[in-house]
Parts: structure tokens; sequence; C-alpha cells
């Protein structure tokens, strides 16, 4: 009976997903949980919970009912003693309902988030969620503000304004459980690197007894439309005891990792990057030179609307606008071959894609009287709304751009572990005068080391060469991964990593 059910199930939710868009999926964070993935879950879920005379099972987040068709699937009916799913969209709830009515599922259509919180005897030994992964840019201040009041009373968690939905849930959830109960989550890996994790990483060392978490190679994606790699972590609610450890495993499959290590919670305390583990025993923070020390390490400006601000020296020439009002700035990098850019005389990169920024050092009156040209263009960014963008709208001028001089060295942002080359980012040497776009770290030297960099050429090629000779892994160590196995690092990150070598080169 179960499969049959099962198998009505996935035609049901390809049916409702096909129904919606993928940007209105994305936007509710609606990815449903492949039924093997599922089974192995609730398989984890029997192991860890142990021999339990009855399971009281909820499910804050039920969809159409993947965890719950496992549940039942590995869980004898003899063990079951109820079980909840909430569901807040009714595309997806109401069909789900019908579905699973005869089994004993309490289908409850509404927000979790905004549930009420049963009392002693009404609580759950065993929660399995995929919560909706929206991400904090989807949800309102207002939004926000309630759920952090909530997550606070719930589990005395506050929860950071740059957290997606997934943390919220996991912090509500808090108040759900039994004492000693069980939960599994299916979640993006990110908390366990981004700041806005801080919090429920103490959460789960501080509040309950964290058990295990596995996360999955991200080269091999759960969620085949959701650019996110995934962790399943398991929680036991109880306070941990002294001395206690983690099981870290990755890669492979929940039951059947390709590596698996414990890791002291003490350890993680101190450290920021969980993504580490289970690769490293136990991470030493170094002691010696970081970049950060050398270089002030800045993201690359993001100028509003780069088809718009940015032009080729030939569409600047067809237009007849004045090459007095841009500024080179180096192409992304997939147009960028060489890792060593000369400049002209003018210091424009010898470059066959030359590109240049709109930045204009005139106000609108100076521009509309002796640029006509120019004026005209600004005309058409108005046309087409450009002026009315976030990031055009806060500046004291929509066309002028943000300050970033040309930086001498300069890092690829993203960059994935199985590239070409074998290095997932790339280190630049800028001999030209171009600045460059978001997609880019600019390293600019400290103001010691800038002057023996100053008229040294020597030097500023041997600086290049060992920032190039840093290895993948400490580079990959610091930044933080997504679903297909795309990496990133963010400036501090970067800072953080390790310059023993390049340090010397100043001594």
């Amino acid at each position: 009976m179960i499969a049959e059910l099962e198998s009505e199930r996935l035609k049901l939710q390809d049916r409702l997903d096909a129904q919606k868009s993928a940007n209105e999926r994305n936007r509710m964070g609606q990815f449903a949980t492949p039924t093997v993935l599922a089974e192995e879950i609730l398989r984890c879920a029997k192991a860890l919970l142990g021999e339990e005379e009855s399971v009281r099972f909820v499910d804050p987040a039920i969809g159409t009912g993947s965890f719950y068709s496992a549940f039942l699937n590995v869980f004898p009916n003899a063990c079951i003693d109820r079980a909840v799913g909430y569901e807040v969209d009714p595309h997806y709830g109401d069909p789900a309902a019908m579905l699973w009515n005869r089994t004993g599922l309490d289908m409850r259509l509404e927000d979790f988030t905004q549930a009420k919180v049963p009392g002693p005897l009404g609580k759950f030994n065993l929660l399995v969620c995929n919560p909706p992964y929206v991400r904090h840019h989807h949800m309102t201040s207002e939004w926000k503000k309630q759920l952090q009041e909530r997550t606070l009373a719930a589990s005395g968690t506050e929860i950071n304004g740059l957290a997606g939905l997934y943390c919220y849930f996991l912090g509500l959830s808090h108040a759900w459980m039994s004492k000693g109960g069980l939960a599994g989550w299916l979640i993006p890996s990110e908390f366990m690197d981004v700041n806005y994790g801080r919090a429920v990483k103490r959460y789960l060392l501080d509040k309950v007894t964290l058990l295990h978490i596995h996360r999955f190679d991200p080269n091999d994606m759960q969620f085949s439309d959701a650019l996110v790699s995934s962790a399943v972590v398991w929680l036991r609610n109880e306070i941990p005891l002294t001395e206690h450890k983690v099981r870290f495993t990755y890669g492979g499959t929940l039951e059947r990792p390709a590596l698996d290590r414990l890791v002291p919670s003490d350890v993680l305390q101190r450290d920021s990057k969980w993504t580490r583990y289970p690769k490293e025993k136990n991470h030493i923070v170094s002691n010696g030179p970081v970049l950060g020390d050398i270089f002030r390490i800045k993201r690359g400006l993001v100028t509003g609307n780069n088809g718009y601000f940015i032009l080729t020296d030939q569409e600047i020439a067809q237009r007849e606008l004045p090459m007095k009002a841009f500024r080179p700035i180096l192409p992304s990098p997939r147009y960028l071959p060489v890792d060593e850019i000369q400049g002209d005389r003018k210091g424009n990169p010898l470059l066959e894609r030359r590109l240049f920024l709109l930045d204009p050092p005139w106000n609108e009156d100076e521009i509309m009287e002796h640029y006509p040209s120019l004026w005209a263009y600004l005309e058409e960014g108005r046309v087409q709304g450009i002026n009315d963008r976030y990031i055009c709208r806060h500046r004291k001028l929509w066309y002028t751009q943000e300050i970033r001089p040309p930086a001498p060295f300069v890092c690829t942002y993203l960059g994935r572990s199985d590239s070409k080359s074998g290095r997932p980012f790339r280190f630049i040497l800028n001999n030209s005068k171009a600045t460059a776009a978001n997609v880019y770290l600019m390293l600019y030297p400290k103001e010691s080391f800038r002057c023996a960099l100053q008229d040294n050429s020597v030097l500023k090629r041997q600086v290049w060469k060992m920032l190039n000779k840093i290895s993948p892994q400490t580079m990959l160590g610091e930044g933080r991964v997504y679903g297909g196995g795309l990496h990133k690092l963010e400036p501090k990150e970067l800072g953080n990593v390790s310059a023993k070598a390049v340090a010397k080169l100043f001594d």
C-alpha cells in the first residue's frame, strides 16, 4: 500500500511542480526531497531513535509528504503513536491531505512558524524536515522581526537578519520537541561557514546535543533545481555532555559516507568554518601572517547594471561619447585568458576585449551643456528605469560609481574545484589602470608593503607568483561551497588565508 501511495505522490509532485514557475518555487523555497534520500534519512532516524515504544512524528514543512511516506515505509505501524504535518501552501497541502487521508496523518494547512506550540504532552520525539529554502531578501523586515522574536522565545537563539527561513524553522522547532527527542534536518550546508550561521551553530553546540552532520559532495547536488549544497543535521533535545564529540561525514551516502570523523565540540566552538570537517582532523589557526595583514581586500565595484554602464571602445566611438567619462575595467574572468595584464601608455589593458566603465566626473547641468551625446545616453538610461534601480538610486548621482582604484593584484571571487588548471581561484597581476567589478576581489597593499612594491616590478612579480602558489586546499578551507562544486571567497575569508611565504618576500 505504501509503495502505491508513494508512486501516486511522485506523480502528484511532478504535476504540482509543473503548475508553478521555477521563479515561484524559488521564492518560496520549494524543493522536494528525493524518495531515496528521504528513506535513507528515516532509516537513520530509526537507528538513532532506539527502541521507542511509540513514535510521535512531525514534519513542519511536509509538502506532498516525502518524509511521511518514508516514515510509514520504515517504521512498523505498531510503533506509530501519531503523525502531524504542516504545509503553508495549499497548492501542495490540499492534494497531499487527500492523498494521505486514510493513513492517519494529521495534516494541518497552516504556517508552522505561526502555529501554536503544543503543551508538554503534545510534544514530538521525532521531527524530520526539509524546511523551505527562502533567502533573506525574499523576506520582509516585518516578517523577519516576528520570526526573530518567536525564535528567541522558543530556543533562546537570536537569528541574524541575513539568515534564510530554514534557520528560523530550526530554532522554532525546539519548543516542539520532547525531552530527549530526535530531530533530523535536511538544510543548506552554508550555515556551517557564513556569518549568519553563527547563531545556528551556537544553538547546536549549547542548547542541544549535536549528534551528526553529513555533508553531501557539492558536485552531487541533491536538488537539481537549486544551486545549494546540502547537509543532514541530527540533534537530540538534551544538554550535551562535557567532552562531547560530533560525528562529521562527507560524500557518498548518509549510510555509507566517503569520509567519517569524530570532532570534539570544543574544536567546533573555536572554529568558524565547519565544512573543513571531516577532511581535517583538527584545524590549527595560523599564528603567522595572513593575507589580511599585508593587503586591504575589497570586493570589486557593483555598477547597478553592467550592460548599461560597461561599454566596449567600439560602442563608445559609435555613440560619440566622451572618453573622459569612462575608465578602464577588467572583463569577467571567463573573458580573461591571461593572468598578467599589461597596459598601454594610457594605462588601458592590452586585451582583445577592452571594456570601459561609465563614471562621469560632471553633474547633470555640466553634461547637458557640454556633452549632448552623453546626456542623450543618460536619458536612455532613465527611460529604461536604470536610475531607479536599488544601487543607482542610493547614489548621490545615479550614474557615478563607487571608488575602486586599480589594484596591483586581483583574485577571482568564484571558482570550481574541478577547473582545468586545478586552481579554483586565480590571482591576476594587474599592470594596467583598470578597476574591477564585483566578480573579483581587489588586493591593495597596506602602507609599508605598498612602499616596498612601488617602482619594484621584480618584487611585484614575486608576490604575484607566491600568491598563485597558495594551495587550493588552503583557499577552499577558508571559503564556502555551493551546489555543483561552486566555491566562493569573501574579502575577510581571503584575508584569513596564510601568507607566510608572501610575507618573507618583504623581509
